[in-house]
């Protein structure tokens, strides 16, 4: 068994070093609340007292809610510890804060993984995650056992850590799709007195089968939003990303002004900022909550 670091214990990350617990491993966790690293500690982790101190481990992985969260703990002082280690970042992070904690680390003499993952906490308890990862080949099969134990399937993107945050992020816009395309069809079967639940039982039975149209389009009919799985504030940050990467590139989305549209009058609403992000689909529901 290994030896272990783990930063950023929210639901996701409790979840997945609870995990790496369970196989085993002593994991070294560090939270910026130190009551979810004491939680840890009662099931066999080891708190530390320091960012540096969990990043100390020949292998450590973080999951920080955004860039200024894993640009504030991870900084270069913090990964200075980095010489002849490995750090895989899981978070959803933009390609240029992927960027910079590459340098970061690898200018201390480590290798650095972006890993980012596609599932909510119950699946990353059950280690059903799927794991993007990104990075120097030599890295990615080194921890390959540990991804092994947090997801049921690890996608190649490459050497480079910044592919697999873009594509994290394409999967996130794509689902924002999914979720007004949902919001659009229920509000259409709606207006005819049709319960919503025939139609997304239609479209999960047949040409629109797995987890997103299923299970979100259930949710958006029963208007089952809480306790979220994906809360709102991170939709509407993983929509700005996907702006980000296309203003950087230089291409148009022409669908993403609708989308920041309804996130943001989502956010408007006292009730629905709460909710799981699958909440935006009220706004197209209920054109009132978009004034």
């Amino acid at each position: 068994m290994s030896e272990l670091g783990f930063l950023g214990l929210g639901s996701m990350g409790s979840a997945m070093a609870g995990r790496l617990v369970q196989a085993g491993h002593t994991v070294r966790v560090w939270n910026r609340s130190p009551a979810a690293s004491a939680a840890l500690a009662a099931e066999g982790a080891v708190a530390v007292d320091s960012a540096a101190d969990a990043l100390a481990a020949d292998v450590s992985f973080s999951m920080l809610a955004d860039d200024r969260a894993a640009d504030e703990v991870l900084t270069v002082d913090a990964m200075g510890i980095a010489a002849g280690r490995v750090h895989v970042n899981m978070a959803s992070l933009s390609p240029a804060m992927t960027d910079l904690l590459e340098q970061r680390w690898t200018g201390a003499g480590g290798l650095y993984v972006a890993a980012p993952v596609l599932g909510r906490p119950p699946v990353a308890a059950a280690g059903k995650l799927n794991i993007i990862a990104g990075g120097p080949p030599v890295a990615v099969v080194q921890v390959a056992d540990y991804l092994a134990v947090l997801g049921a399937r690890t996608w190649d993107a490459g050497p480079r850590p910044r592919t697999a945050s873009v594509l994290k992020i394409a999967v996130n816009y794509t689902i924002i799709h999914s979720l007004q395309a949902l919001a659009e069809g229920v509000t259409l079967v709606e207006s005819q007195g049709i319960d919503p639940l025939v139609f997304t039982g239609l479209l999960g039975g047949t040409l629109f089968g797995g987890v997103v149209h299923q299970g979100y389009g259930d949710a958006i009919a029963q208007r089952r939003y809480s306790p979220p799985g994906f809360a709102m504030p991170l939709g509407l940050k993983d929509l700005g990303l996907a702006e980000d990467i296309a203003r950087e590139a230089g291409v148009e989305l022409p669908s993403s002004p609708l989308l920041r549209a309804a996130f943001e009058a989502a956010m408007a609403d006292p009730e629905l900022r709460q909710h799981d992000w699958a909440a935006m689909a009220e706004v197209t529901r209920d054109p009132r909550r978009s004034r």
